[in-house]
């Protein structure tokens, strides 16, 4: 089936509702007061029921479209195919690195020498002969371990197990396989087309998955504590690059379980983690309009988060633990943090490595009083915010016009001592996504996270030369310059 088969039906959906509309229009005009009424709520109905289909459609998975705009283009000319003695630019993306990625055999003469030093230009790739492109994988797999309080779905015929947007009051775990392909792009999560009305979970359309194009799950299971531990030392015992490093990551709002298992696994994989990646999926409701419930939901599942954490820490294993929290999994995790603290400061043997904050959908006056209780608790604490973030707008409406701390309204963002805050309004490319997943969706921000865990260097400025160093009220934040 083609990629163009979504916006085909969405396009002929649209087209239907509005003959719809103009045959409501002339029936109209026979009928009753009351009658026009009716029509008129009809004819208002179909008329953003195709629209919506049509705008999602555009919306829901950008990277395909564009991989799809892609292919269309005319294919780049090869080496060969260039005119002779022309001399093809490199992408800027090649051109703009930073210094400290520069290969030794590219560095300059030492100073005072009278002859610049000549770059050594390292030799082209072996390309792989057929036989061993046929034997490479379509696709590559990621084990990522989860701790959820959701109510495990006991649909009829599942092919897999799987969690819905239900409480189930207690902590499960287990283990993911999520099968990243080959032609993954950082830093997107491909995922088949779907077609979904908005504001509901009613679908259309889906496209049917494919590993070899789509992030897909392989294999679950829940585990037992003893066989999840078991199998998260083996995890780490084989790390290398990221030796017995253990990497969480907290999901945010209108998230399900499935999409939580995608994003960590695309995290740990753009960063080149090969410690042990692990998720939890608090229940969601998974929806645009679930905000309330997605709010309430995420505070009843503190202790559950608490005891995963505390697994994570006193019991895997690992000797250095990361946390990433997104959206609105910030609340439960900071009003947990602080007992975490307790927890680290009685195990001089594990490391609460980094925090990074992103996007937090907090009310600023509470993070601020928050934020106080867990200084210390960790070698350093990022908060990515962004100006741009049209869901911390959302959400600060909702909220009675306080701001969010991941909102960047008029007079700054959110600072507080002991934690690094970060404006990425300029590196967000997630516009399509609401802006909400930045801090994945940015090749930036995946940088900038990977150093951060590899180096933990501080202040930002040292790590990123680029960013701005801006006072605010006797206190300094950082920003990413708005591109020229």
């Amino acid at each position: 089936m083609s990629d163009w088969t979504p916006l085909v039906i969405s396009g002929a959906i649209f087209v239907a509702a509005a003959i719809l509309v103009l045959l409501l229009m002339r029936l109209t005009a026979r009928l009753r007061e009351g009658a026009r009424r009716l029509i008129r709520i009809a004819m208002t109905v179909a008329l953003v029921f195709g629209a919506g289909a049509l705008t999602y459609a555009l919306l829901v998975t950008p990277s395909q479209l564009g991989g799809v705009m892609k292919r269309m283009g005319p294919p780049p000319a090869t080496q060969d195919e260039a005119a002779p003695g022309s001399a093809r630019e490199p992408p800027p993306a090649r051109r703009a690195f930073r210094k400290a990625d520069r290969p030794a055999d590219l560095a300059p003469a030492p100073k005072g020498g009278s002859v610049p030093a000549k770059p050594v230009v390292p030799p082209s790739p072996r390309r792989s002969t057929p036989e061993e492109k046929a034997a490479e994988p379509d696709y590559h797999s990621v084990p990522v371990f989860f701790g959820t309080d959701r109510k495990r779905d006991e649909a009829a015929g599942a092919k897999r197990i799987s969690f819905g947007s239900e409480r189930a009051r207690k902590l499960l775990l287990g283990q993911a396989l999520v099968t990243v392909p080959r032609i993954h792009q950082v830093p997107q999560v491909e995922r088949p087309w779907s077609i979904r009305i908005p504001f509901t979970n009613i679908t259309i359309y889906e496209q049917a998955e494919d590993p070899k194009k789509h992030f897909t799950i392989q294999r679950i299971g829940v585990l037992s504590e003893e066989e999840f531990l078991r199998l998260v030392r083996a995890r780490l015992a084989s790390s290398s690059r990221n030796k017995d490093q253990a990497l969480i990551f907290v999901h945010g709002y209108n998230t399900p379980f499935d999409a939580a298992l995608y994003r960590a696994a695309q995290i740990a994989y753009d960063l080149r983690f090969d410690g042990a990646p692990f998720v939890y999926s608090w229940p969601s409701g998974g929806g645009l309009g679930s905000y309330t419930y997605d709010r309430d939901s995420s505070r009843q599942s503190e202790p559950f988060l608490k005891a995963f954490l505390e697994l994570v820490v006193a019991r895997s294993g690992a000797k250095s633990v990361n946390i990433i929290a997104h959206s609105m999994g910030n609340l439960p995790l900071l009003h947990v943090l602080s007992d975490l603290k307790k927890l680290a400061a009685a195990r001089p043997d594990v490391t609460i490595n980094q925090i990074i904050l992103a996007a937090p959908d907090v009310d600023r006056d509470v993070f601020e009083n928050l934020a106080r209780q867990i200084q210390g608790v960790g070698r350093g604490i990022t908060l990515y915010a962004s100006s741009s973030d049209l869901a911390m707008r959302a959400s600060r409406r909702f909220g009675g016009g306080v701001p969010r701390a991941g909102d960047v309204p008029e007079d700054g963002p959110v600072v507080v001592a002991g934690i690094d805050t970060i404006d990425i309004t300029a590196v967000s490319t997630a516009w399509l996504a609401l802006n909400h997943s930045g801090y994945a969706e940015s090749k930036a921000l995946i940088n900038d996270i990977g150093l951060l865990l590899r180096t933990g260097e501080r202040p930002p400025e040292k790590r990123i030369p680029i960013l701005e160093r801006i006072e605010r009220r006797g206190a300094w934040y950082w920003r990413y310059p708005q591109p020229k």
